[in-house]
C-alpha cells in the first residue's frame, strides 16, 4: 500500500479523472503518442512549415482550415437541438442555464451570455456564465485556473437547471468539477467538446461534439475550436430566446433601446411589427419609457403604457403572450340551448395581431 504523500506505481487511467495525457507532467517519460491526445491537441499536417509562409499564403491556409468549421457544427445539429430542448425544459420549470468554461472556451461562453441582456432583456438570472479564474479572466488569461477543481462557483446551481460545460479537449478539470456538481445537485448536464471520446462525457447527460480537428497552430484552440463553440452557443441561445417568445417574427422586440443606434432600431422594429409610421412608433416608445416590448404591446393591443406594462409583467416579459392576453375575445354569456335540429353556430374568428392589415 502506498502511504499518503508518496508516489506509487502508475495505475490504469481513471475514466472519472478529467485530466488527460496533455495535462500530466512527463519528466523522464516518453511523450504521449499523437493518437492518445485530444484531436484539438494533435498536429495538423497542413501547418507544417507555417513560419515560412508569406502573409497571403498564411491567411489563405487559415481560411481554408476555417472553412470546415460550419460543417462540423452542422454535423452536431441533432445534439444542439437536444440541448435547446433541455434548456427550454429548465426555463419552463423555473430553472436556469449555466455555462462553465476555462480559457477561450469560457470567454466564448461569457460573450454569448453577456449579449443576451441587450438583445433579449435576459440576464444572469436566466443564463449565467461561469469562467475559471472569475471575471478578471475575461480580460487577462489565467491558464492555471482551468486546472483548479476547488472553489468553483456552483452555489447557484439547483435541481432542474441545465449545466453546460465547454471544453475543447473534453478533459478540463474546472469543467469536470462543474459537471460533477451539477449532476449531484440534480441538474441536467451537457458537455460541448471537440473530442468524440472526451473523458468528461461520462459526467454529462448530453455530449455535443464539434469535431473541428487539429489546429493549424498546434493546440491553439482559440482558432477553429473556439469559432465552432461560438457558432454553437449562438445557435443554442438564439433558439432558446426565439422559442420562449422573445422575438416577434424575426424582430428583436425585447432588445434594449439604450443608445442612439438601438433607439433607431427600436423605432424601425415597432414600425415593421405594428404597421405604423416611424413618428407613431417614436411616440409610443417615448410614452413607454423607451421600453420596446411595452411599446409593441401598447400599439398592437391598443392600450396605454400602464396597461401594456402590466400585461407584459403578467406574461413573464413575453410580448406575444401579453398581446394575446389583451386581445383575446371576452367570454360570451352562455347562449340558450338551440331547438333540436338547429344547425350549429360557428365560433367567431380571432385574428392574431401579427396578421392584421
Amino acid at each position: 500500500m502506498t502511504r499518503p504523500g508518496t508516489a506509487g506505481p502508475p495505475g490504469p487511467p481513471d475514466p472519472e479523472d478529467p485530466t488527460g495525457p496533455e495535462d500530466m507532467p512527463v519528466p523522464g517519460e516518453p511523450l504521449p503518442s499523437e493518437e492518445s491526445l485530444p484531436p484539438t491537441e494533435r498536429r495538423n499536417p497542413a501547418g507544417t512549415g507555417l513560419d515560412r509562409l508569406g502573409t497571403a499564403e498564411l491567411l489563405a491556409l487559415i481560411n481554408r482550415e476555417d472553412a470546415g468549421v460550419p460543417g462540423a457544427v452542422a454535423a452536431a445539429l441533432p445534439a444542439i437541438e437536444a440541448l435547446v430542448e433541455a434548456g427550454l425544459t429548465a426555463l419552463a420549470r423555473g430553472g436556469r442555464v449555466h455555462y462553465f468554461g476555462a480559457g477561450s472556451s469560457g470567454r466564448a461562453a461569457l460573450a454569448d451570455a453577456a449579449e443576451l441582456l441587450p438583445t433579449y432583456g435576459v440576464g444572469p438570472e436566466t443564463v449565467c456564465p461561469h469562467l475559471a479564474g472569475g471575471p478578471a479572466a475575461g480580460r487577462t488569461a489565467d491558464e492555471a485556473a482551468e486546472d483548479r477543481a476547488d472553489g468553483i462557483d456552483t452555489a447557484g446551481v439547483r435541481a432542474g437547471d441545465l449545466v453546460i460545460g465547454i471544453s475543447a479537449s473534453g478533459r478540463t478539470a474546472y469543467v469536470g468539477a462543474a459537471l460533477a456538481h451539477g449532476r449531484a445537485a440534480g441538474a441536467v448536464t451537457a458537455l460541448i467538446s471537440g473530442d468524440p471520446a472526451a473523458p468528461l462525457a461520462a459526467r454529462a447527460d448530453l455530449h455535443i461534439v464539434l469535431a473541428t480537428g487539429p489546429e493549424v497552430v498546434t493546440g491553439s484552440t482559440r482558432m477553429k475550436a473556439a469559432t465552432a463553440q461560438k457558432l454553437a452557443l449562438n445557435m443554442f441561445s438564439t433558439a432558446l430566446m426565439v422559442r420562449t417568445g422573445r422575438t416577434w417574427s424575426d424582430l428583436m422586440v425585447t432588445a434594449s433601446a439604450g443608445n442612439a443606434k438601438l433607439r433607431r432600431r427600436a423605432v424601425r422594429t415597432l414600425s415593421a411589427a405594428c404597421g405604423v409610421s416611424a413618428a407613431e412608433a417614436e411616440r409610443a416608445l417615448r410614452a413607454c419609457g423607451d421600453d420596446t416590448a411595452t411599446a409593441l404591446v401598447s400599439l398592437l393591443a391598443g392600450v396605454g403604457a400602464g396597461a401594456a406594462a402590466a400585461a407584459l409583467r403578467a406574461a413573464g416579459g413575453l410580448p406575444a403572450a401579453a398581446v394575446r392576453q389583451l386581445t383575446a375575445a371576452p367570454a360570451a354569456p352562455a347562449a340558450p340551448t338551440p331547438p333540436a335540429g338547429s344547425p350549429p353556430t360557428a365560433a367567431p374568428a380571432v385574428q392574431h395581431p401579427e396578421d392584421r392589415p
